[in-house]
């Protein structure tokens, strides 16, 4: 059933998977990143009750989305990793753990600029916040004990087992509104029911959360192909690379 995962375990035809897919994710996060932003920062309309100090939204709420996402995308190789023995995908974990780092750090200080104007302060240990905060320390730790290996082999195996067992922050994330009482509104998108934003406001932040993963998706490919390039200098098709490059 999994035997296809092992046809990308070869990092030639992973790399050069990755260099295809590259623009088409650049390309979506330009144009959705690009058109999200524009129409919810200056063309939707203002909050009844918050006024114009809410169009943060349009970037915390993606970036607080997707900073979850790409821990589940990093989690989901490092799982692939450590059963099936699978180098790239470690080489995948490691590629994605600086990214959600960043876009963790976005979420919680654009969280922190929304929160000042709205709760009269820049930071309260509320559920959400907290366990966010946590999320970027398991960020953190994946990318200290990658580094902090000369053996790689056992360094993404203790990574990918802290990346593991940091899954159980994702659902207290994602419900810790609705399990304790919480400064930080519920949730204003909703897949079973209906949505209590107004489709104004609703459209260019659903544009914006696909823009961003695609974002995201793009660095990771950035990252994942100079990942395989820094493991595989020696091999011959990377030398025949570089000579090509040198070559124009």
């Amino acid at each position: 059933m999994w035997k296809w995962l092992h046809s990308y375990a070869d990092p030639e035809r992973a790399y050069k998977l990755s260099g295809t897919l590259l623009p088409w994710f650049s390309i979506l996060a330009i144009l959705l990143v690009g058109t999200g932003s524009i129409w919810g920062l200056l063309f939707a309309p203002t909050d009844y009750q918050q006024g114009d100090s809410y169009r943060i939204i349009f970037i915390h709420v993606p970036a607080a989305s997707m900073s979850m996402a790409a821990y589940m995308g990093m989690a989901v190789a490092s799982f692939i990793g450590l059963v099936w023995q699978i180098k790239s995908a470690d080489w995948a974990a490691a590629a994605i753990a600086p990214i959600g780092a960043v876009i963790t750090f976005i979420a919680l200080l654009t969280g922190a600029a929304w929160g000042k104007p709205m709760w009269g302060t820049w930071w309260v240990w509320d559920a959400r916040l907290t366990s966010e905060l946590v999320l970027l320390f398991l960020y953190l730790g994946v990318i200290s004990l990658y580094a902090s290996f000369e053996d790689k082999v056992l360094a993404a195996r203790a990574a990918g087992i802290l990346a593991i067992v940091g899954v159980i922050n994702i659902p207290i994330i994602k419900y810790s509104v609705d399990w304790w009482s919480s400064l930080h509104q519920p949730s204003t998108i909703k897949i079973t029911e209906k949505s209590t934003m107004s489709t104004d406001m609703l459209y260019p932040l659903l544009i914006n959360i696909f823009g961003f993963g695609m974002m995201i998706g793009a660095i990771t490919l950035i990252r994942y192909r100079a990942e395989i390039l820094a493991r595989n200098g020696m091999r011959p098709w990377v030398r025949e690379l570089a000579k090509a490059e040198e070559a124009k």
